[in-house]
């Protein structure tokens, strides 16, 4: 497993990516977070997750946000903003190795902490961030539950 940058080469690919679609409320489609990757190009990191030659997912990290900056301009944060593993690539541990490939870059760059949000429904995500480690942190964002991870030096 590999994670790659975005390129002319393989961003219609990753167009054609799509989650399950019990999953399509719970995630973006890859080309609406490649236009937020082009707005905020200064905090994300979009890449594709590939086994192979083949391209099983997509991951973007945000690095370094301001979290609240009306209420504490201090906090900033990075973390994983977007995960979108193929619908016939699931259960094959993809998602596992871009939260790991996601932390490892925030620790590159000095961070100690991970966050991430999901949907707090029957069928979300929960129980997979909670198995990787993440914990509840008892905020919400957009309605979103946010889980952080602590991430060892």
């Amino acid at each position: 497993m590999r994670l790659e940058e975005i390129t002319p080469k393989n961003y219609e690919a990753a167009l054609d990516l799509s989650v399950r679609p019990d999953q399509e409320d719970l995630v973006e489609p890859v080309v609406k977070s490649l236009a937020e990757a082009f707005v905020f190009s200064a905090c994300a990191w979009p890449r594709l997750i590939y086994d192979g030659e083949r391209l099983v997912g997509f991951v973007m990290a945000f690095l370094d946000i301001p979290w609240n900056p009306d209420r504490d301009p201090s906090d900033r944060r990075s973390g994983l903003w977007r995960l979108a593993i193929a619908a016939d690539a699931q259960g094959r541990g993809y998602g596992k190795f871009a939260v790991e490939a996601v932390c490892q870059e925030i620790r590159a760059r000095g961070g100690d902490r991970a966050y991430v949000t999901w949907e707090p429904r029957e069928g979300g995500p929960e129980g997979f961030y909670l198995k990787l480690g993440f914990r509840t942190t008892g905020e919400r964002s957009g309605g979103q539950t946010v889980g952080v991870l602590d991430l060892p030096s």
